[in-house]
């Protein structure tokens, strides 16, 4: 129940709603976020063993969680973190697999986020200017800088300063974490074999209850969204669904929302002079094209014909191997080995287009190849190499926008009468070429170090759990399918000019101004670097550019 008054409505509460409700209430407005799913304590939200084991296998078993379960946060997390498939069901063609992680509660995705902050370039945001290829976004690296730095203060992310143009230097007041003893080596063979560039990771390290609090600091709920409550101006409406924009005739803007109540079905209007949605890329899709204008109804017009298309990911190659236990070449200087896997508790080898002008490449764009080691080993009894660390490397890369990538609202309706989204995605050659080059890049680091790569159950003994491996998607030689890596981004794109895209550069729906799109959705191409705190820096920068605009 809706106890005071609002001025603004936040649609999600994730990352970017938080941000945006936190950007609002500072500067003294009313905000009202909406969130579809329940409000849980982080005692509920986080869980605990053995009891979340419990769930994620009953999951599977009923088909609440087969599609998210593929995904290795799923058997990280809480699995109640990851919405139920069946409740919250959604479309894709025949042998075009698309798989679309959903987070249903207060704090939506962001309690499940790997917690990794890196910042996009100028040869992301520009990269048509190099290649040719696609649009270009309508804003430059310098008006994004001061809010990542913001962000990054605020937040109290760990990263170091390496000086690299593919990777702009963020402002960290918190050091990097130390790598274990086994990645010093790795990295020494990587830099001194090789000469490829080879950073601390930069983001959040593991939650520690006793500092961050009941809730992970990389979560909106303990960051973000709890500073944004403190102030008094922000209130939660939970367990509503928005189905779409209301719009007042012949006035092009919108004067609210109708929001679905997921415990009984009833709906209603609740009314704003500001609407910003949050509610991540194919949610906020959905609610676009539900709220478009159609034959005898009121709606906002898109001129550019563009909404919907052009969805984009990161197409990834994942790998695992062992590496030899040489501990007595390590740095004195290392820790001890027991060091949890986290956001800025890893490495980065972040190649850019580093590739682009040599000889081998045949694809545009570029990756970053993410990894770890001796962060989740397992028992000695359970490695089938004896004495060795083990390892996994991660190559993400910039997929290229494709009208024939697109999300659609189905015939089909859920359980409340509301259309589901249709996602028909796959990988085009561009990005196959580009994962057959991160395969043998990652081939070729791992045998520089030494390592042996091996599938994982080569490394380990794991009988309860062939069965699942056997059909594991990450774990297979072939990228896994579109929306695996929870990177999805694109559909409504900012733009120039209203026929090239469906928002302006300040993220407001061309054709109805009081409506701005602030998660992955307004990115016009999907850069190859982690997108989460570039979410968050377009979104305080549309903020506060609304506060500035608010009597247009």
């Amino acid at each position: 129940m809706i106890s005071r008054p609002y001025e603004v409505i936040v649609v999600g509460s994730g990352a970017t709603g938080g941000m945006a409700a936190l950007t609002l209430a500072e500067a003294g407005v009313r905000v009202l976020v909406v969130e579809a799913g329940p409000d849980l304590s982080a005692q509920q939200a986080l869980g605990s063993e053995p009891i979340n084991t419990f769930k994620r296998i009953t999951g599977i078993i009923t088909g609440e969680k087969r599609i998210q379960a593929q995904h290795p946060g799923y058997w990280k997390a809480n699995p109640l973190l990851y919405a139920n498939e069946i409740d919250n069901p959604y479309k894709f063609p025949s042998g075009k697999p698309f798989l679309w992680t959903q987070g249903k509660q207060v704090g939506g995705r962001s309690l499940t986020w790997g917690g990794i902050t890196l910042r996009l370039s100028e040869n992301e945001l520009k990269a048509s200017l190099q290649d040719g290829f696609g649009p270009n976004w309508p804003i430059d690296y310098s008006e994004l800088a001061p809010h990542y730095s913001a962000i990054e203060k605020r937040l109290e992310v760990h990263g170091g300063k390496d000086g690299l143009d593919q990777l702009p230097d963020g402002d960290f007041i918190k050091d990097p974490l130390p790598f274990t003893r086994s990645e010093e080596i790795f990295a020494n063979s990587v830099k001194s074999l090789l000469g490829h560039p080879f950073i601390h990771s930069r983001g959040f390290g593991p939650h520690q209850p006793n500092i961050d609090g009941l809730w992970p600091r990389s979560s909106s709920p303990g960051s973000t969204l709890k500073s944004a409550m403190a102030t008094g101006k922000v209130e939660i409406l939970s367990d509503h669904k928005v189905e779409r924009l209301t719009i007042k005739k012949n006035l092009d803007i919108a004067d609210g929302v109708v929001v679905v109540n997921q415990l009984n079905g009833s709906r209603k209007e609740l009314k704003g002079s500001l609407i910003i949605l949050c509610a991540s890329t194919i949610q906020s899709l959905r609610i676009l094209l539900n709220s478009q204008s159609r034959e005898n109804s009121d709606g906002f017009i898109d001129q550019s014909g563009k909404l919907g298309s052009n969805l984009m990911d990161h197409i990834s190659i994942s790998r695992f191997f062992a590496l030899p236990n040489t501990q007595d070449k390590c740095s004195r200087n290392s820790l001890s080995e027991k060091q949890v896997l986290s956001g800025a508790g890893s490495f980065f080898i972040p190649f850019g287009r580093k590739f682009i002008n040599t000889a081998k490449p045949n694809f545009l764009r570029g990756y970053g190849i993410w990894g770890g080691i001796d962060r989740f080993e397992p028992p000695e009894y359970l490695k089938r190499i004896p004495d060795s660390k083990t390892g996994f490397l991660i190559g993400h890369g910039e997929v290229l926008p494709s009208p024939k990538n697109r999300v659609t609202l189905s015939n089909e309706l859920d359980k409340w009468g509301i259309p589901i989204p249709h996602i028909n995605f796959e990988w085009g050659s561009n990005e196959k070429a580009m994962a057959d080059h991160m395969a043998k890049t990652i081939e070729e680091i791992i045998n520089a170090s030494g390592g042996i790569m091996l599938p994982i159950d080569q490394l380990f003994k794991l009988p309860l759990l062939e069965s699942f491996l056997g059909d594991a998607v990450a774990l297979k030689n072939e990228p896994p399918p579109p929306g695996y890596y929870i990177h999805e981004v694109g559909g409504a794109p900012m733009g120039k000019t209203a026929d090239e895209s469906v928002l302006d550069r300040f993220n407001r729906l061309w054709n109805c101004r009081n409506v701005l799109v602030v998660d992955g959705s307004c990115w016009p191409t999907s850069g190859w670097q982690s997108p989460t705190l570039t979410m968050l820096a377009i979104t305080r920068r549309a903020c506060q550019a609304a506060l500035s605009h608010w009597s247009d």
